[in-house]
């Protein structure tokens, strides 16, 4: 009897601003994308980062308008059918761009003897101002987490690589609202509960895969125990929605595509040894041009899509033992920095710049680092 399992594919795509949508117009034309197939897209946007960063929601809308006429619903509705996760902030050589998933159920009658990319999407409820940052938040995500994980018939934790979550912030109207109904909220900073939301999100994914336990948990230990944190986790919050978007990505037999994903963590800011390794034993290191021309280094044995990563300036205010200055600068905000350098020491390993890079890495990975992942295609045997 043949079983239902998923084809995936991965599409990386340049825009010339937030609502640039002719390079993924231009696929649909081509026959090489189908809008019916797209499950989740990850942007990055030019924009600040920061809670005022409307390219975020600007971007969200052209995607929302595009799909909705594509798939014959509503923005609201194709906004509900597709995960939708802008992160803003393209600082130093990224290159803003979409990473574009698609996903097709197909029947076999068995499974692959190798796994492959498979994808998993599921989305929390709407947090009230007063959940954001704290255990409601935390277990909430853990949830998510494990539907999605179960949409992408993933069996075990081990097998997830990479979780992309969405998730809201406070504004001062919401702020309000909660003192009105008699609650505090986890912070009266509107800056700082992006970072709250973030970590609270990311703990959620540490709990669903087993990184940390509920017993360790609880309101006190967000944005303070350092010790407590996803290997696995990207969090980017935004002012576009009130709940949390989740997208699991891992390997399983399931899999019927081409495609894989690996993941490792930077133990900070400038870490490139876990990385070179992950992309060699993936295929995808290339060697640099013989010379001192700047060329095009040697092709790789497997096509690299994209890299997904976080960034974070150290809280400690040292890297390695030295001093810092991306906490104490009141023009540049930490999170663009810190997106800027860890874009180019990944660049400088890739040759790319269309990479997704986060800022923000609070519970994801160590204190100063992130995890990173890379998705491919295996082109050699």
């Amino acid at each position: 009897m043949s079983a239902t399992h998923q084809f995936v594919n991965v599409h990386r795509v340049l825009c010339k601003g937030p609502s640039d949508l002719s390079a993924v117009q231009a696929l649909v034309d081509q026959g090489t994308l189908n809008p019916h197939h797209i499950i989740a897209v990850m942007g990055k946007t030019e924009g600040n980062g920061c809670v005022n960063d409307h390219t975020r929601d600007f971007a969200s809308m052209a995607w929302s308008h595009w799909l909705s006429e594509k798939l014959s619903c509503s923005p609201e509705a194709a906004h509900q059918r597709v995960a939708l996760v802008m992160s803003g902030g393209t600082e130093g050589i990224l290159s803003p761009h979409f990473t574009i998933f698609t996903r097709e159920w197909v029947r076999a009658a068995s499974t692959s003897a190798i796994p492959q990319l498979v994808i998993g999407m599921a989305q929390t409820r709407d947090f009230a101002p007063w959940e954001m940052g704290r255990m409601a938040q935390i277990e909430e995500t853990a949830r998510a987490v494990k539907a999605a994980m179960q949409e992408a018939q993933i069996e075990k934790p081990s097998d997830v690589h990479f979780v992309q979550i969405k998730c809201p912030l406070l504004t001062k109207q919401k702020m309000q609202f909660a003192q009105q109904h008699g609650h505090d909220t986890a912070t009266h900073d509107t800056y700082e509960s992006m970072g709250y939301s973030r970590a609270a999100s990311s703990l959620g994914i540490a709990l669903a895969l087993g990184e940390v336990q509920l017993a360790n948990l609880s309101d006190a230990v967000v944005q303070h125990d350092w010790s407590l944190y996803s290997t696995r986790a990207s969090a980017s919050s935004g002012i576009e929605l009130e709940n949390n978007v989740v997208v699991v990505l891992g390997m399983s037999h399931a899999g019927r595509s081409n495609l894989a994903i690996a993941h490792t963590v930077m133990k900070d800011a400038i870490d490139t040894s876990g990385v070179a390794q992950m992309l060699n034993e993936c295929g995808l290191l290339a060697k640099p041009s013989p010379g001192n021309a700047i060329q095009e280094p040697e092709p790789t044995r497997n096509r690299m899509i994209n890299i997904l990563a976080k960034a974070e300036a150290s809280p400690s205010g040292e890297i390695r033992g030295k001093r810092h200055t991306m906490l104490d600068d009141s023009d540049i905000n930490s999170t663009r920095h810190a997106r800027a350098v860890v874009g180019a020491v990944l660049a400088s390993l890739t040759a790319e710049t269309a990479l997704y890079v986060s800022g923000g890495a609070e519970h994801q990975g160590p204190a100063g680092g992130g995890p990173v992942c890379v998705i491919f295609e295996k082109t050699s045997s």
